[in-house]
């Protein structure tokens, strides 16, 4: 942890989830996946498409990407299941090396780095998309990524009221007493409603849309988040008609994302979505331009926001001399 690059004395630093929790704020996260998006936009990374082990009950995920002065891999699964058996929907393991030897400077828990990058990743794309005077936020889904996703929005939104549905109302007046205790004005209401609002964020694990085209008025903005895998799908598809689409990545977008229903079923092409977000960040294309139109983010996660974010964790932990420096091989003449 002392920054010492002799072979003998290199040491891969192990980060615990409370690590990470202790070390990491949104704001790092924010500045991180929003970098992230920025050299995407530039076409300044390096990510492999997402490579899948799909279970009877779950999936695992190898996710690698390099961009800046990093490398690495998160492998990470989804298993809608879990919670009903005390373990998150959700757990992740990051490797992150040093892309001049390979060397992997830190291995760390990613699952809180997963929940944060999602959450900023909506943060950012409405800070670009949605209407500057939101004030009224809708949530369909109030799960573990719901408190995230809030997270983020606070960091460029005045949030002056939450509207919340999920399948189970414990979840939802959870969700809303952190809200109230923030100092939101919030309540539990049914699904339609959560969908009269300024920005909508949709965290929901179906197959099925659960947000309907009629529910949806001019000038809003939605998160897309739940759909990251081929057959997911929140949103009734002639929805993507009415809107401009931005993905996070064009491929992921089209085989996993929100819209590669819509796409496998015709009713739009992979032509009619506007841009990247990385896009419209650096420039290439404007984000939002009238009160009028609905925007829509469809996002998959990328392995480029691990990345970046587990940087700054990484960087944070060396500062702060946090985690746990360990050899783990042994540097012997002639290997």
């Amino acid at each position: 942890m002392d920054g010492l690059k002799t072979p003998e004395s290199l040491k891969t630093l192990i980060l615990t989830e409370e690590d990470v929790k202790a070390i990491l704020t949104m704001a790092d996260t924010m500045r991180a996946v929003e970098h992230a998006f920025e050299m995407h936009g530039r076409n300044e990374i390096q990510m492999p498409p997402k490579v899948y082990l799909t279970f009877e009950k779950g999936d695992l995920r190898a996710m690698p990407a390099f961009l800046g002065g990093y490398a690495g891999l998160k492998w990470v699964n989804s298993h809608p299941e879990n919670p009903e058996k005390g373990l998150p929907t959700v757990m992740a393991v990051l490797i992150l090396n040093d892309p001049e030897t390979g060397f992997p400077l830190a291995i760390m828990d990613a699952t809180h780095i997963t929940n944060m990058r999602t959450g900023a990743a909506g943060g950012i794309a409405a800070k670009y998309l949605a209407r500057k005077d939101s004030k009224v936020f809708g949530f369909v889904g109030c799960g573990r990524q719901a408190y995230t996703q809030l997270d983020a929005l606070l960091e460029v939104f005045s949030v002056e009221k939450v509207l919340a549905y999920d399948i189970s109302s414990s979840h939802a007046e959870k969700f809303v007493s952190h809200c109230t205790e923030l100092g939101i004005d919030a309540k539990a209401v049914d699904i339609r409603e959560a969908c009269n609002c300024d920005v909508l964020t949709t965290t929901t694990p179906s197959r099925k849309p659960v947000v309907k085209d009629e529910w949806i008025k001019e000038g809003t903005h939605i998160n897309a988040i739940g759909a990251d895998a081929p057959g997911k799908q929140e949103l009734e598809s002639s929805l993507l008609k009415r809107a401009k689409v931005v993905v996070d990545d064009m491929e992921q977008a089209t085989h996993g994302g929100e819209v590669n229903v819509p796409i496998s079923e015709g009713v739009i092409k992979p032509e009619d979505i506007y841009a990247t977000l990385g896009e419209v960040i650096v420039g290439v294309k404007p984000g939002r331009e009238s009160d009028e139109e609905i925007t829509i983010f469809d996002s998959t996660g990328l392995a480029i926001q691990d990345i970046s974010t587990a940087s700054v964790v990484y960087e944070n932990a060396i500062k702060r001399n946090v985690g746990l420096a360990t050899r783990l091989f042994d540097f012997l003449p002639g290997r």
